[in-house]
């Protein structure tokens, strides 16, 4: 696919971003980076994704692809000749879908809610975080991904949140051993940076 045309409508610190930078580095796919304003959208952006006018969008031969799990999903079967992401078998694509589900709709919302609140919430969601990373790694076991010897669809799911928030436990260790590789070091903003930005999103919004 030589020929291909992708380009990559993000914001350098989503973590929905992140997992498309992954995916495609995983897959070793050149695309263009086009950087979004999120006060300012760009007409691209605005065309590209009329639903929900959000990053990320790919954008593969003028034909756009949104919303982050379904555009991983998308990377992995359109360059399928390299480093799969999904497990070919049924019921584990099944499982990797659940967790990634998973992943969205409880860790994002509650690791946002251990730093965008104050007080008892905020003790809440940590508390409540804490017991889905538990849950995690459960499933994670002894394995170093949840693919099990091999970097996968999950990984790449729960890695971003990685430079957000980490814990000591076996999340946090399949954490370090993602940063190891290229792929996913190359694709990942500093957390320093990322730590910057939320002290002053923080700011911001007066929390």
């Amino acid at each position: 696919m030589a020929t291909d045309e992708v380009i990559l409508l993000d914001f350098w610190p989503s973590p929905f971003g992140m997992r498309l930078r992954i995916g495609l580095a995983e897959k070793g796919v050149k695309y263009e980076y086009k950087e979004e304003d999120l006060r300012n959208k760009s007409p691209l952006l605005l065309q590209m994704n009329p639903v929900h006018k959000k990053i990320p969008v790919l954008i593969h031969n003028a034909k756009p692809v949104c919303e982050s799990l379904v555009a991983l999903q998308y990377i992995d079967e359109v360059w399928n000749n390299k480093s799969p992401l999904l497990p070919s078998d049924p019921y584990r694509r099944a499982r990797a879908r659940f967790w990634a589900d998973f992943v969205d709709k409880k860790i994002y919302d509650i690791g946002r809610k251990t730093w965008a609140t104050k007080g008892d919430e905020q003790e809440a969601a940590k508390k409540e975080f804490i017991e889905c990373l538990k849950l995690l790694e459960k499933e994670l076991g002894d394995e170093p991904y949840f693919r099990g010897d091999k970097f996968g669809y999950v990984d790449v799911v729960l890695i971003p949140f990685y430079v957000e928030t980490s814990s000591v436990s076996e999340a946090h260790s399949m954490g370090k051993r993602c940063l190891q590789m290229e792929s996913v070091s190359k694709s990942l903003p500093d957390g320093e940076k990322v730590y910057d930005f939320i002290l002053q999103l923080k700011n911001r919004l007066g929390i």
